[in-house]
């Protein structure tokens, strides 16, 4: 049995949500108090036992790599001045084997995983999307591949939504449940408003089995005119049972702006030095916000 030990990180996105932001710095980069969004990501993988990573980068993204390399004059000056705690944390992201691969033209998820096909060859491998960081015991990513560990079947990592949102992601269509884990009809992508066949929503984590490239390499366009990795799971499904696992966790959206800022703020308020003095900044900012209420 072939274990999951490869991973792909897809980054090439435009990042045009946070615009003029990402302008000149990949949305990846964009921090969660003092952490970029990809570093996250990266340590759920290796959490996970992903041993190896590709990142499918764009134009303008150098910056992810220059992250994830070793950063010497800074490490020098850092440990002159005794900063060995702030040391460690710089050269933590260092530490992980990754690989790098551009994706030539935005031709979608499903195309930017495709990029990937050489590194990952005839192995199990798990796709990490950018926008979704999920905390808990067990990491996300770690659950879906206790579960492919247990089925040898491609597992989609899913959580449910308000249906007012179904139209935003791909849906599951299931047929049957045993616990947590769903057998699945039909993999829908941003399916119409009312016609979400669930609200089942995949979350950006997924093992796939090697076949998925067959149907990948079709390069059929789907919903936006993109090559959707969606509806290559859905055709992967028809030969070879794809299964949906309800993973335990708490999912964060950082791919809109809403999302990021109350990202941001829940991870600083669990964080023990800035938790007081940021609670007590927002109960000044709410009590302002009421004055000038009552003022107008």
């Amino acid at each position: 049995m072939k274990k999951v030990k490869k991973a792909i990180i897809p980054a090439a996105g435009l990042g045009t949500r946070f615009l003029p932001a990402t302008k000149a710095m990949p949305k990846e980069m964009l921090p969660i108090v003092n952490k970029p969004t990809i570093q996250y990501i990266v340590e759920e993988a290796v959490e996970s036992g992903i041993e190896d990573i590709i990142i499918v980068t764009g134009k303008g993204k150098r910056a992810i790599e220059d992250h994830f390399d070793h950063a010497f004059e800074l490490e020098i000056n850092l440990v002159e001045k005794g900063k060995l705690k702030l040391l460690e944390e710089v050269r933590r992201p260092s530490s992980v084997d990754i690989h790098y691969i551009r994706q030539k033209e935005p031709k979608g998820l499903g195309h930017a995983v495709w990029c990937a096909r050489r590194f990952i060859g005839d192995e199990p491998f798990a796709v990490l999307l950018g926008d979704d960081i999920v905390t808990g015991d067990t990491p996300c990513l770690k659950q879906l591949i206790n579960q492919y560990e247990m089925l040898q079947c491609s597992v989609i990592g899913v959580q449910p939504v308000s249906d007012q949102e179904t139209n935003r992601y791909g849906i599951i269509d299931p047929i049957g449940k045993d616990g947590r884990l769903y057998q699945v009809n039909n993999f829908v992508e941003k399916p119409a408003p009312g016609m979400a066949p669930s609200n089942l929503a995949i979350m950006g984590r997924y093992v796939l089995t090697p076949e998925i490239f067959n149907y990948l390499s079709l390069q059929e366009q789907g919903a936006g005119g993109e090559i959707q990795l969606t509806d290559a799971i859905q055709k992967l499904n028809q030969y070879q049972n794809v299964y949906a696992y309800h993973f335990d966790g708490i999912r964060y959206d950082v791919g809109e702006k809403l999302g990021y800022i109350l990202t941001t703020l829940d991870f600083a308020i669990r964080n023990g030095e800035l938790r007081i003095p940021l609670l007590k900044a927002l109960e000044e900012i709410l009590s302002r916000e009421s004055m000038q209420k009552v003022i107008g």
